[in-house]
């Protein structure tokens, strides 16, 4: 029975596992488009270009009661189809629902061109023409051999825009703010001299004549940047023009083969894991909720191990064992069964608005009334993490020191060493696995978290990564992204659904990846630690 009930959870596990990268993973799959003419009876016939997304069957009544031209008497279901048509802006919707028995004249077109944009999601149509500054430079034929390398060159001006907005002009943005919060400190303490201000000012003009350069750079990039455009044909006959500066991808998946394919995959996956998210987080990539949440395990980690340990060797190593501990215990046990949400409560009333209020009131007055530490951020995140976590450590830290033998206590205080020497060198080193159980149990926790993140620190779209080149390099006070809370966002705060439920299973799997890796390293360190002190323990 034992055997049988493992068996199954192992079962239902793989299977749970299998079902989300099924679904997350076949989402960056160039998919064939496909263009038929769609006949609603009673209607004239209208022609769609795009993915099928999902196919199912629904009943007959379903779809009448919905309006549409169907009899349920002359057949119980029909089968419907979710066709994916981009075109945002000129339709509004870019996921339509069709009955599949009224598609007729399906063909797959070489030529059909799928734009992905970083605005109004994905173009599905006919390239007409390639235009340089408002001039045809190549039409019909030549218009697709003309639109790749043009489209190539933007994000290459692109890459140089970005890395410069975010390396150069933000570091000349800190240093300014640097310089502002230096003149209003010396404000508040009536220290402001002519002198030093004269030095403040000279400082900021050094930075804004830096800017001024920079600035004249940035504009000679965006006037490359907006040089070329595309124009298009959609599937009803519009055209429209799409400057290339608004373009991430454009490709053929129809004309594609199969390696083509499998390098456009893996190019897409790329992106997944190593881009910034775009599209109100339905495009692009999630590379800040990562960083967000491996760093924040990491400092939590960092926080929680000594609390922890130093908690448990005091309740099993030196507390008179009576009541009082026993207690002490329960407690500690008790808390571990708090609901998340509370110590999300907790971190916001104590951490933010008690401890953070007032370290901006001691050290940083010449920022408010905009607080620094007085807001969510990736220090309290990690701190209400860890006094969620900490009950799991103490625990499990405890555990091993009671499975430690006595008489190795006795021996080594036999051979002269003292209580501490005796702690430090023979029972914390053989109870490190056990702490390191502790703390996989700790990471498994936090990192899945997400109710207490929402309230301490944890944000939809971070401006910037915890870790930049802008001093002091280490921003903890920054809010930052999170995968559990972007999976949250994305599946029930997102205004299209259904171009995001893929999203939804591909983020949850790489969570559960994250959690792995993390999970992976502390456990091999737990094995290289029992090992290591086993021969003593024998």
């Amino acid at each position: 029975m034992n055997g049988g009930a493992v068996a199954i959870a192992v079962i239902m596990t793989l299977g749970l596992l299998a079902m989300i990268a099924v679904r997350g993973l076949s989402h960056f799959w160039p998919a064939d488009v496909v263009e038929a003419e769609y006949t609603i009876p009673g209607q004239p016939a209208i022609t769609l270009i795009g993915e099928v997304t999902t196919r199912e069957q629904v009943p007959t009544e379903r779809l009448h009661s919905a309006g549409l031209p169907v009899d349920p008497e002359q057949t119980e279901f029909m089968d419907r189809e979710l066709l994916k048509v981009g075109n945002r802006d000129l339709n509004g919707a870019d996921f339509r629902w069709i009955v599949a028995d009224w598609l007729t004249d399906e063909r797959y077109p070489e030529d059909i061109v799928v734009v992905e944009r970083r605005e109004w999601g994905n173009f599905y149509g006919y390239v007409q023409q390639v235009k340089q500054d408002g001039e045809v430079i190549a039409e019909g034929d030549q218009a697709w051999q003309a639109l790749q390398p043009a489209v190539d060159r933007a994000l290459e001006i692109y890459s140089d825009i970005h890395a410069l907005e975010t390396g150069a002009i933000g570091k000349i943005n800190s240093q300014l703010e640097r310089i502002r919060l230096r003149e209003r400190g010396l404000e508040l303490d009536n220290a402001l001299t002519p002198e030093l201000q004269a030095e403040l000012d000279a400082e900021r003009k050094v930075q804004h004549d830096l800017y001024a350069e920079l600035e004249a750079q940035l504009v000679g990039l965006y006037r490359e940047f907006n040089r070329d455009s595309v124009h298009l044909r959609s599937m009803d006959g519009r055209e429209v023009d799409v400057s290339l500066s608004k373009v991430v991808r454009v490709f053929r998946p129809n004309a594609m083969g199969v390696s083509a394919k499998i390098g456009h995959y893996f190019s897409k996956l790329w992106e997944f894991v190593s881009d910034e998210p775009r599209e109100a987080n339905t495009e692009g990539g999630v590379f800040p909720a990562i960083f967000g949440t491996v760093m924040m395990v990491l400092l939590m980690s960092i926080i929680v191990t000594p609390f922890g340990v130093l908690a448990a060797v005091y309740l099993r190593e030196y507390a008179k064992q009576g009541v009082v501990t026993r207690t002490i215990r329960i407690a500690v046990n008790n808390l571990a069964g708090v609901p998340s949400i509370v110590y999300g409560v907790f971190g916001l009333g104590f951490f933010i608005y008690l401890l953070g209020g007032s370290i901006d009131q001691l050290f940083f007055p010449e920022a408010l009334p905009s607080p620094t530490l007085g807001t969510g951020g990736m220090l309290w995140a990690s701190l209400t993490l860890a006094l969620l976590t900490v009950p799991v450590v103490i625990v499990a830290t405890e555990e091993g020191l009671t499975r430690i033998p006595r008489s190795l206590r006795e021996g080594s205080l036999a051979l002269g060493a003292t209580k501490s020497e005796t702690l430090w060198k023979v029972i914390l080193p053989m109870s490190s696995p056990a702490m390191m159980t502790g703390l996989i149990l700790a990471v498994a926790r936090a990192a899945g978290e997400v109710a207490p993140l929402m309230l301490v620190g944890v944000v939809k779209l971070a401006p910037s990564l915890p870790v930049n080149g802008n001093y002091p390099y280490l921003h903890l006070d920054q809010k930052f992204m999170h995968l559990g809370f972007h999976i949250y966002d994305v599946g029930f705060q997102s205004p299209n659904v259904e171009a995001a439920r893929p999203l939804v299973y591909a983020t949850a799997l790489l969570l559960v990846g994250v959690i792995a890796a993390l999970n992976f390293a502390a456990v091999s360190i737990r094995n290289h630690l029992r090992e290591k002190y086993k021969a003593l323990e024998n």
